[in-house]
């Protein structure tokens, strides 16, 4: 097994509550189209960790539960710690004391998602508040110190099942990213919170490369992109992330990734396997 400073890293709490959505107004698409469609926000009963990130009559739709700090210095936290895989405790309502995991972090809107089986779902309401044990943010690989791990709870990290060989690590993903599809959210000052978007105008170009069939949790790899220190481009650098909302119809925009792992240096390497989707390591 990889070493790491597992039994260091704290844990400890954030919370906010189900986000109303927010908005109503003409979206604009790519090619210079007004829509009115649901984005982001609430609760979507039927958008869910492993469904499609593409198809959905709607825009930046994030799955499962949208949750967020009115106070904005205490969301900056709850951004920032929460991270992919922790747990999440509902505090109030019909709900209360029901479980879930974390799914991703969606920067802009600034919402930390959440997903929750179908019967809880039903039981929510705008405002309930969630609790996450926060754990992941500190997480080191003791062999590898020029791999920065970040937004990934520790357990789940251990379930990704990434193979040392050749002083290199394998991991396991779904599809792998060139970076010039890499959109909005470049030049980010750190991944630690949010997401960067994989830019879907060309849809020729998604299918080609096969990034059409991306879903919801699905792992992908980020190829020339470092996320060490902001979010950019440079040259044999390497990100692993995973897939928190749908497609987009903006200009620049298109399915986000929460980034998990990233390097300088060539010393991650993807592996292909359709079922590398943090749905079937939760499970």
């Amino acid at each position: 097994m990889i070493k790491t400073n597992k039994e260091k890293v704290v844990k400890w709490s954030v919370q906010g509550k189900i986000h109303h959505p927010i908005g109503g107004n003409y979206r604009i698409t790519h090619d210079g189209n007004p829509m009115i469609l649901p984005a982001t926000g609430g609760i979507s009963y039927n958008v869910k960790i492993g469904d499609s990130a593409f198809g959905w009559a709607g825009d930046h739709v994030e799955p499962g539960v949208s949750i967020r700090n009115e106070n904005q210095s205490e969301n900056a936290a709850l951004m920032t710690f929460a991270c992919i895989g922790n747990e999440a405790k509902i505090v109030s309502g019909e709900a209360k004391g029901k479980c879930g995991y974390v799914t991703g972090m969606h920067g802009g809107i600034d919402h930390v998602l959440i997903n929750f089986e179908n019967d809880i779902l039903e039981e929510l309401a705008i405002d309930d508040k969630i609790m996450i044990k926060a754990y992941g943010q500190g997480l080191k690989l003791e062999d590898y110190e020029n791999i920065k791990i970040m937004n990934i709870d520790p357990d789940l990290f251990e379930k990704l099942d990434i193979k040392e060989e050749d002083n290199k690590l394998k991991v396991n993903v779904v599809a792998k990213v060139p970076p010039y599809l890499m959109g909005s959210g470049i030049g980010s000052p750190s991944a630690y919170a949010g997401d960067y978007d994989i830019m879907t105008a060309d849809m020729e170009e998604i299918k080609r490369l096969g990034l059409d069939k991306l879903k919801f949790g699905d792992i992908v790899l980020l190829q020339d992109c470092d996320n060490t220190y902001g979010v950019g481009f440079l040259k044999g650098a390497v990100s692993i992330g995973v897939i928190v909302h749908s497609d987009c119809i903006k200009s620049g925009h298109g399915p986000g990734v929460t980034v998990i792992m990233t390097s300088k240096d060539s010393v991650i390497e993807g592996v292909i396997d359709e079922n590398a989707n943090i749905g079937n390591y939760m499970k």
